[in-house]
C-alpha cells in the first residue's frame, strides 16, 4: 500500500475528527459508531465505490404545521452508513430517528433513509430567532454530506383583511377598480373574487382582469355586473372572506327620435314628442336632458275654420270632466286610508303596545305639554310618554288577525294551549300558571326528558310577533326574541334553561374544554321568521388565534354535534355568533340545546379561571377552614356556588379574583403565607395544595375547590391575616392578601356578589326594547336602502364596531333591523336611546326627521 494512499485515508480520518470535535460528546458517539460501521462497509463494497462520499437521493423539503399537526422530513442518501439530522443547529436525538435501510440491486450500495417529526410546540420554544430549520448529515468510509435546509414554519391566516373592497357606483362601459388586500398569512394566501357567490373567472370572461396584487379589475361595467363583489383569501389553514363590495352599474337616459309633427289643432298649433327609452335610465342614472314636447303655430290657411260657441262648449267639457275625475280620485283615497288604518289596527292590536314602558332619557319638554328636542340636540329621540303608564307589562287577549271564528291555529311543536274562549293571555313578564308547576310540566313531556325540575334556572314566557326577553338572573344568560321573529298570528310559549354540566355531559376529547354554560332554550321545532339572539357567559381569553371554538347542538336522539366553526360562518348557515371579551351573542334560527366548546390550537390558549373564597360565617373551635375554588369565570357557576354555600353556612370573605389558566398541562397550586406563627399554624403536612390540570381544563368536576385547615392556639384569637397563592407552574398567579376577624366579619360585601337581581324573568312587548317598535322601523326604512355616500347600515355597523360581521347583515332582507336586534342584546339594562340617536345624526339621517315620532303615530 502506498504511502500516498495511507497519508490521504489520515487527512480524511483527521478531518473526521475535528468535526466531531467541533460537535461535542454526542457527535463523538456518532464517530466512533460510524467508524466501526465503516470498516465492515469497507469490505463488502465494490472496490471502485469505496472512496465515494454520500449523496442524496432525498432531501428534506420545506414544510408548514397546520394547528397541531406535526409533520415528517425526510432524508436518503447512498452510499451511507449513517444518517442524522440536526435542527437549529442542535442534533436530534438518535431515538427520535425513524431508520430504514436497504440495497440499490443496480449498484449494490446501501441506502439509508431516516424521519423525524417535528411539532408545533418545537417550533414555538424557538421563538425570537428568525426561522425554525433542520438539515441532515450523511456519513460514508469516505466523509460525511450535508443537505439543503428545510425552514418548517407555522401556518396561519389572520382574521381581517388588510383592505377590502369598496362598494361603487359606476356608469355603463366605465371600467371599475376593486381593491383586496388580504390578511397576512404564512403560507401567502391565494386570492379569489366571487360575484353573488359566484367565482369570477377572468379566462371564461374576459372583461374580467385580477391583477398580481389582487385586485379586480371590470374592464367595461355591463347591467349584468350589477352584484355583491367579495375577495377570498385562502391557505392551507383557513378560508376568509372580506365584507361584500355592491357595485351598481346605472344607465343614463337617451333621447328617442322626434315623431312627426301633428295636424294642426283647434288652438291653431301642432306639436311633436320624443320619449327617454334609448336606452330608458336605469338603477340610479340620469333622465334625459331637454325637453320632451314641442309646439308649433300652424300658419293662417293650415288653421281650422271652427263655428262660433264651440271652443267654449269645449271649455265647459273640459271643466265637468276634471271635476268629475276630482271626486272619484277623493273617494278612493278615503277607502285607501281606511282600509290601511283598519290593517294597522288589526297588526298593533291596541296603540298603548307600541308606547307602553318607553321613557326617553336626558329631554326635557320646551314648553309645558309639548315635547321637542333640545335646541343643541335636534336630531335626539323625541317622543309624548304615557304619564299614566306605572308598568311595564301588557295584559290584555290577542287573537289571530285572520281568525274569525274564534279558533287559533296551533303548529310546529309543542305550544301552549288555547283557553276556553278561543284566545290566549299574554302577560308582559308576570306568568299564567306556577311557575314551578309548568317547569314540572315542561321535563315530563317526552321531548325535554332532559330538562331540569330547577325553578330557579328557568324562565319562561308567552310571546307574539312583537317579540320580547326571556333572562334566568344572575347567570348571564338571555334570549332575546326580535319583533317579527314570531309569524304574525301565532303565539308561542318559549322557556329558557341553563343545564347543570353534572347532568348533561359534552363528549371532549382532545384538546377540547366546554367553554360556556350548556343553555336549552325552545320548544325545539317552532318556526322563528328572523334569527333570535341568545347571549351567554364564556370563560375563554376571546383569542381566535388561539382556538378553534365550536358550537354544539344536542339533537333529538341525544347525541351532541357541530352546527358551527367560529371565524369561518357561513351567512346562509342558522347559526351566527359574535363572540365579545366576556359574552358570546348567538344569531339561531333554531332553538335547542347549545354550548360552546373550544380546542386549543397551541399551548398559549387560556381559559379565564374565576377564584373566590369562603369561610364560615362563626368559628367556636380552635379549627377555621378557609375554601377557595376555581370555577371557569362564568355567571351561573358563580350562582351555583354562592347557593350552595348559603346552605353551608359560609360568607365571602374576599372579592373574586381572575387567573388565565392555559393549555400548558401544568397543575394549579395553592399555598397559604405569612400567618402570624405565635396565633396561627397550618394543619397542612405539604408546602402547597394541587388540583391536576385535566380536572380544571375537562371541566369533569364544576366545584373544584381547596379547604385550608388552619388552626388558632388560643380560643381568644379572632384576627386572622396571612396571604393565599394561587399560581399554575410555570405560568400566571394570583396572591390574596386577607385580614379579617373570624368571630364577625363587619365589613359590607359588594351588592354585586349578593345575587339579588330583581329584574322581571320574561317581557314581552315593547318593554323589552330599548328602541320604540313605530321608530325601530323607520330607522330600518331610512338605513336598509344603499346610499352612495355609505350613509347606510353599513355605516350604522361601523358606528357601533359591528363591521366585522358586514358579510351576515348583508345576507339578511334587513340588514339594519339584524343590527338593532344586536345593540338591543347588548344594552338592555345599559342602553342609552340617545347615544344611538346621536349616531343617526352622525351618519347624516337626522334630516329626514326619523327620530320625531308625533303623538298621534304612537
Amino acid at each position: 500500500m502506498s504511502s500516498h494512499y495511507l497519508s490521504h485515508k489520515a487527512n480524511i480520518f483527521r478531518e473526521r475528527e475535528t468535526l466531531f470535535i467541533e460537535e461535542g460528546c454526542v457527535r463523538r458517539r456518532l464517530h466512533c459508531f460510524a467508524a466501526e460501521c465503516s470498516e465492515h462497509a469497507t469490505a463488502t463494497l465494490p472496490a471502485a465505490f469505496s472512496d465515494l462520499l454520500p449523496h442524496f437521493l432525498v432531501e428534506p423539503e420545506d414544510e408548514f404545521i397546520v394547528k397541531n399537526k406535526p409533520v415528517t422530513l425526510t432524508c436518503r442518501s447512498t452510499p451511507a452508513t449513517q444518517i442524522y439530522f440536526k435542527c437549529n443547529g442542535e442534533w436530534v436525538h438518535q431515538d427520535d430517528h425513524l431508520i430504514e435501510r436497504t440495497v440499490d440491486p443496480a449498484t449494490a450500495l446501501p441506502i439509508m433513509q431516516v424521519k423525524i417529526d417535528i411539532t408545533r410546540q418545537q417550533v414555538e420554544k424557538i421563538f425570537g430567532l428568525d426561522e425554525y430549520w433542520c438539515q441532515c448529515v450523511a456519513w460514508s468510509t469516505t466523509g460525511t454530506q450535508k443537505s439543503q435546509k428545510a425552514y418548517i414554519r407555522i401556518a396561519y391566516l389572520r382574521k381581517n383583511f388588510e383592505e377590502e373592497p369598496q362598494g361603487k357606483e359606476v356608469a355603463l362601459d366605465q371600467e371599475v377598480l376593486l381593491r383586496c388586500h388580504p390578511p397576512e398569512g404564512v403560507p401567502q394566501a391565494e386570492v379569489e373574487w366571487q360575484r353573488n357567490e359566484d367565482v369570477i373567472n377572468p379566462a371564461s370572461d374576459p372583461n374580467f382582469f385580477i391583477t398580481t396584487d389582487h385586485n379586480l379589475v371590470i374592464k367595461k361595467a355591463r347591467l349584468a355586473d350589477t352584484g355583491n363583489y367579495t375577495c377570498v383569501a385562502k391557505n392551507i389553514v383557513a378560508r376568509r372572506k372580506s365584507t361584500s363590495a355592491t357595485v351598481l352599474v346605472y344607465v343614463d337616459g337617451g333621447w328617442s327620435e322626434w315623431s312627426k309633427w301633428s295636424a294642426c289643432g283647434a288652438d291653431c298649433s301642432m306639436w311633436r314628442s320624443r320619449e327617454c327609452t334609448q336606452p330608458s335610465p336605469g338603477t340610479g342614472g340620469k333622465d334625459c336632458q331637454g325637453l320632451d314636447l314641442q309646439s308649433l303655430n300652424c300658419t293662417s290657411e293650415q288653421c281650422p275654420q271652427t263655428v262660433s260657441g264651440a271652443e267654449d262648449v269645449a271649455l265647459y267639457v273640459g271643466i265637468v270632466a276634471v271635476a268629475l275625475c276630482l271626486t272619484l280620485l277623493l273617494i278612493v283615497v278615503v277607502l285607501v286610508y281606511r282600509r290601511k288604518k283598519e290593517d294597522l289596527d288589526a297588526d298593533v292590536a291596541d296603540s298603548s303596545i307600541l308606547t307602553t314602558g318607553f321613557q326617553p332619557m336626558g329631554i326635557k319638554p320646551s314648553k309645558p305639554g309639548v315635547w321637542a328636542p333640545r335646541p343643541q340636540n335636534s336630531h335626539l329621540l323625541t317622543i309624548q310618554p304615557d304619564l299614566t303608564t306605572t308598568t311595564t307589562s301588557y295584559q290584555g287577549t290577542l287573537r289571530s288577525r285572520h281568525d274569525a271564528t274564534g279558533k287559533f291555529s296551533m303548529t310546529n311543536g309543542p305550544l301552549l294551549d288555547p283557553l276556553p274562549n278561543g284566545s290566549h293571555t299574554l302577560h308582559n313578564g308576570k306568568l299564567n300558571s306556577d311557575h314551578a308547576e309548568f317547569v314540572s310540566r315542561l321535563s315530563t313531556q317526552s321531548y325535554f326528558k332532559t330538562l331540569p325540575r330547577d325553578v330557579a334556572n328557568t324562565s319562561y314566557g308567552t310571546f307574539n310577533f312583537l317579540g320580547g326577553r326571556l333572562t334566568i338572573p344572575n347567570t348571564g344568560i338571555s334570549l332575546l326574541i326580535p319583533p317579527e321573529a314570531i309569524p304574525r298570528g301565532k303565539i308561542y310559549e318559549i322557556y329558557l334553561t341553563v343545564q347543570r354540566k353534572e347532568d348533561l355531559r359534552l363528549p371532549l376529547a382532545g384538546c377540547q374544554t366546554v367553554l360556556s354554560p350548556i343553555v336549552s332554550c325552545g320548544p325545539p321545532g317552532v318556526v322563528l321568521s328572523r334569527p333570535v339572539i341568545l347571549s351567554m357567559d364564556h370563560c375563554s381569553d376571546a383569542c381566535l388565534d388561539n382556538w378553534a371554538v365550536r358550537l354544539k347542538k344536542q339533537n333529538y336522539e341525544g347525541t351532541w354535534e357541530d352546527v358551527l366553526l367560529m371565524g369561518e360562518e357561513l351567512v346562509s348557515e342558522p347559526y351566527y355568533c359574535q363572540l365579545e371579551a366576556e359574552t358570546c351573542r348567538l344569531f339561531s334560527e333554531q332553538l335547542g340545546t347549545l354550548a360552546l366548546v373550544g380546542e386549543s390550537l397551541h399551548m398559549g390558549a387560556a381559559k379565564r379561571l374565576r377564584l373566590v373564597l369562603f369561610s364560615d360565617v362563626y368559628c367556636s373551635t380552635l379549627e377555621y377552614n378557609i375554601r377557595v375554588y376555581c370555577m371557569d369565570d362564568t355567571q351561573d357557576v358563580f350562582k351555583e356556588v354562592m347557593q350552595m354555600e348559603r346552605q353551608l353556612g359560609g360568607r365571602l370573605i374576599d372579592e373574586p379574583h381572575v387567573l388565565l389558566f392555559k393549555d400548558s398541562y401544568h397543575n394549579l397550586r395553592l399555598s397559604i403565607h405569612d400567618m402570624p406563627q405565635a396565633h396561627w399554624r397550618s394543619k397542612l403536612l405539604a408546602g402547597y395544595q394541587e388540583i391536576p390540570f385535566y380536572h380544571i381544563w375537562n371541566g369533569s368536576q364544576r366545584y373544584l375547590h381547596c379547604t385550608f385547615t388552619l388552626e388558632r392556639l388560643s380560643l381568644s384569637t379572632c384576627e386572622l391575616t396571612c396571604q393565599l397563592c394561587v399560581w399554575q407552574v410555570e405560568g400566571e398567579g394570583q396572591s390574596f392578601s386577607l385580614d379579617f376577624n373570624i368571630a364577625k366579619d363587619t365589613r359590607a360585601v359588594d351588592s354585586e356578589f349578593l345575587l339579588m337581581d330583581s329584574n322581571a324573568t320574561a317581557l314581552a312587548g315593547p318593554s323589552a326594547f330599548q328602541i320604540p317598535y313605530l321608530i325601530r322601523q323607520k330607522i330600518c326604512s331610512s338605513l336598509d336602502a344603499p346610499c352612495p355616500n355609505g350613509a347606510d347600515w353599513r355605516m350604522l355597523a361601523q358606528r357601533l364596531k359591528l363591521e366585522r360581521h358586514m358579510s351576515f347583515f348583508a345576507s339578511k332582507a334587513s340588514p339594519t333591523s339584524m343590527i338593532l336586534d344586536l345593540w338591543e342584546a347588548q344594552h338592555f339594562h345599559s342602553g342609552n336611546i340617545n347615544q344611538l340617536a346621536t349616531v343617526m345624526a352622525d351618519i347624516g339621517k337626522q334630516e329626514a326627521m326619523i327620530f320625531l315620532v308625533s303623538d298621534g303615530e304612537c
